[in-house]
């Protein structure tokens, strides 16, 4: 595992196409063990979501010895309030009104702390990666199943911001441009672009962002689209990619009380 000298938490990216973690420095946002992922299981209910994260964690323990003490967080595709699920937009809607926290503490036999996934991802933008030293607006959107989003003003955490949600031409906007979307209505990135700069138009009407961040799948290819994009402010990649939901959970768990 880690040298003696890293702070180091665990991580897990609950999505709606797979459940990942990995051991996280907490210092400098490094992974320190392999990532592991499992496809998310169909129906993504809470019990089949918590034993896929105990096979996760457990195929991470079989490498590693996690001490009692290790910080463990994990991102859900939900608002998050007091660690229970309010929202269910990517999982099952059996979720809604479940502790998240509680449930997965009880699979791990540890304690974990529940965060909405882009507001994860955000954090760790913001403290190691695109967002490092930016003071102003930040607005993360991580584009996969859905997009959520996570918005920081002068480095505070704004959470549960549910942007992907807002009606683009009467639809929600990620049913229209999600990269699961984009996939389903067969979009070339020309115009999957073209139709997410209206959306980031609306955003930046409302939100006046000083740095947009792109997270999420469609992040890892944004050669292809980027010469399409257009926006008032600057558009960036995540600087962790696909694993900034693994950083950002790591880092939340790290941060929260002890009460919590």
């Amino acid at each position: 595992m880690a040298g003696k000298a890293e702070r180091v938490g665990l991580g897990i990216d609950i999505g709606g196409t797979g459940v990942k973690a990995a051991l996280v420095n907490l210092t400098t946002g490094a992974l320190v063990s392999r990532r592991v992922r499992i496809a998310t299981p169909k129906p993504s209910t809470p019990d089949a979501i918590a034993q896929t994260v105990r096979q996760v964690v457990d195929t991470i323990s079989a490498d590693n010895a996690l001490p009692e003490d290790l910080p463990v967080g994990a991102g859900l595709p939900a608002v998050i309030k007091r660690g229970q699920v309010m929202t269910a937009a990517n999982i099952d809607k059996t979720w809604i009104g479940v502790s998240a926290a509680e449930l997965l503490s009880d699979a791990l036999g540890r304690r974990v702390v529940a965060i909405n996934d882009a507001d994860a991802a955000a954090i760790a933008e913001e403290r190691l990666g695109a967002g490092r030293d930016v003071s102003g607006t930040v607005l993360l959107l991580t584009i996969g199943t859905g997009i959520g989003s996570g918005l920081l003003v002068d480095g505070r955490l704004v959470p549960n911001t549910e942007f992907g949600h807002i009606e683009i031409k009467g639809r929600d906007a990620e049913r229209q441009l999600s990269g699961v979307a984009r996939e389903r209505r067969r979009l070339r990135w020309k115009a999957w672009a073209e139709e997410f700069n209206v959306y980031l138009a609306h955003l930046e009407l409302y939100l006046w962002p000083d740095l947009i961040i792109l997270g999420g799948g469609v992040s890892k290819v944004i050669d292809k689209y980027r010469e399409y994009l257009t926006s008032r402010a600057p558009i960036v990649p995540a600087q962790f990619r696909n694993t900034a939901g693994i950083i950002g959970a790591a880092l939340a768990a790290a941060d929260a009380p002890a009460s919590t």
